[in-house]
């Protein structure tokens, strides 16, 4: 792939929300690369960047062994921001003092502008006080020379500094999170103002560059590519296939974990419509048979993960001679299983399509979607071609109802719950709801409650609905359903689904819980 000429580069300390950093860049209409911080003067020769943006981390910079910013990076001569972690790595390596805070800011906190600077131009003015997002324990007591102060907070003398000489700033807070309402907009000024990068990058040139980046690595080989039946693994389908045509052989697995007609669906729409070689493997019994009596998430999504492998292994085998194997992997995905680019980040919850192939498949990834969040993914797919109404389907899990009911998983499970599912999905619809909310779900709870139905007593399972309003993912809010809404998908469900006598909302956000149950 051809470097830009016009880039960022984002030197990942470990932040869960280092990625939010790059899509924040680039919706400036700058293209941006993330490396992690021990390869930072590599990637400055490579790349050549513009602007460099330091990220957060879980580390403390008086931890033995904390991540430092390379000697490269320090003596550059280009604009730097150094963002929570990154700010007091600045700091601490410029002849600064970083300690620990007797009062630790997580979540939302007030900043007070106390000074102008090129950073702040045209968005916060001296006097002002705004709203920022902020996550730390430490905090800086003294800055570099050269630097002077530009905000503060309650916990924070230097909650935002710069050296506009050098064109160096830092900020405690987050500006790349939503929860800082003016933090993209900080961050195109870095960008844009302060750094001159004119906004060139687009969705278009990100798909022209990954068609030619899966032509260099696939070259004449042929490609499986494992279509789920949701938005990523098709939007990946159709990019990979204008990349090499008939190379390309989707490999569509029902495991018998799929939403309500699903499989019918997804194996017309390839077949007929995008004209795409398709195999339809019925793999239920494998899955079924391998998840009976397995009650723990991390084992239902490594026996899935591992189940998927295997499927794969076996049409390659059958196709002959694929040396490739696509997948729809974001990178929510990702950053919830293991960094990104090798940093040291925090792991949340494996994922079944995270962590690469065993040793003994002679297959490597393509994973055009890896660098992506989903809202991104579904513009590529507007700009691939694909039906608004299909690429603005929510979420769906590669685990599928696996991790929707917690406990062990039975094909009576998943079809009780494939019928709560559509009928809730279908009040949505009627309702005209869907396009706002990111994710609307049921889930099957190992619950059983006493009931009356027709003067007779049950016993029968509860089932939980989900629906959250989200940008990214990474974090999500509980969407708040007027309560007739939620009486009437009660009273269907209840009337019209055999085996559960009990429906409750699930009113949790992200953080501190996950979007999904398991």
């Amino acid at each position: 792939m051809t470097t830009p000429d016009n880039a960022v580069l984002i030197l990942d300390f470990g932040s869960q929300v280092t990625q939010l950093i790059a899509r924040r860049v680039r919706e400036a209409g700058v293209y941006s690369e993330i490396v992690p911080f021990a390869k930072g003067d590599e990637a400055l020769a490579r790349l050549k960047p513009r602007a460099i943006i330091l990220s957060g981390s879980p580390a403390s910079v008086s931890d033995v062994g904390a991540p430092m910013i390379p000697p490269g990076v320090l003596a550059a001569d280009i604009p730097i921001l150094g963002i929570c972690y990154g700010e007091q790595a600045l700091c601490a390596q410029a002849g600064g003092h970083v300690g620990a805070s007797g009062h630790r800011e997580f979540g939302r906190a007030a900043l007070r502008i106390v000074g102008d600077c090129a950073l702040f131009d045209g968005v916060w003015a001296k006097g002002e006080a705004h709203q920022v997002w902020m996550s730390h324990g430490d905090r800086i007591e003294a800055i570099p020379p050269g630097f002077r102060p530009v905000a503060v907070s309650d916990g924070a003398p230097f909650a935002a500094i710069a050296d506009d000489a050098a064109r160096r700033y830092g900020v405690q807070f987050h500006p790349e999170v939503v929860h800082t309402p003016d933090g993209a907009r900080l961050l195109a000024n870095f960008v844009t103002r302060v750094a001159g990068i004119p906004a060139t990058w687009s969705m278009a040139g990100f798909r022209a560059a990954k068609i030619a980046e899966i032509r260099a690595q696939v070259g004449e080989e042929r490609v499986l590519c494992g279509l789920s039946g949701g938005v990523d693994s098709a939007v990946a389908a159709v990019l990979i296939h204008e990349a090499i045509g008939d190379q390309l052989t989707c490999v569509f697995v029902d495991h018998g974990l799929l939403r309500l007609g699903e499989a019918e669906q997804v194996v017309t729409m390839f077949r007929e419509h995008y004209h795409i070689p398709l195999v339809h493997v019925d793999a239920s019994d494998v899955f079924m048979a391998g998840l009976a009596g397995v009650t723990d998430p991390e084992q239902k999504r490594k026996f899935i993960g591992g189940a998927f492998i295997d499927v794969f292994e076996a049409e390659a085998r059958k196709i002959g001679g694929a040396r490739f194997l696509a997948q729809g992997t974001l990178y929510p995905d990702v950053i919830e299983s293991v960094s990104f680019t090798g940093g040291p980040s925090v792991t949340i919850k494996s994922h079944h399509n995270v962590g690469g192939l065993p040793a003994r498949m002679n297959m490597a990834l393509v994973e055009p979607l890896r660098e992506l969040f989903k809202d991104e993914v579904r513009r590529l797919g507007v700009e691939l071609g694909l039906p608004p109404t299909f690429v603005g389907r929510h979420p769906f899990p590669g685990p599928g109802l696996a991790i929707r009911i917690p406990g062990e998983v039975t094909r009576d499970a998943c079809d009780t719950l494939r019928k709560a599912d559509a009928i809730y999905l279908d009040e949505i619809r009627k309702a005209g709801l869907y396009d706002e909310i990111w994710q609307a779900f049921a889930v099957l709870l190992p619950v059983r409650t006493v009931g009356v139905m027709g003067d007779g007593r049950t016993y029968e399972k509860v089932c939980g609905l989900r629906a959250v309003t989200s940008v990214d993912g990474m974090t999500a809010d509980v969407y708040p359903f007027e309560s007739a809404f939620l009486s009437r998908c009660a009273t269907r469900i209840v009337n019209e689904v055999q085996g559960i006598n009990r429906v409750v909302y699930d009113y949790t956000s992200k953080p501190p819980g996950t979007i999904e149950w398991e």
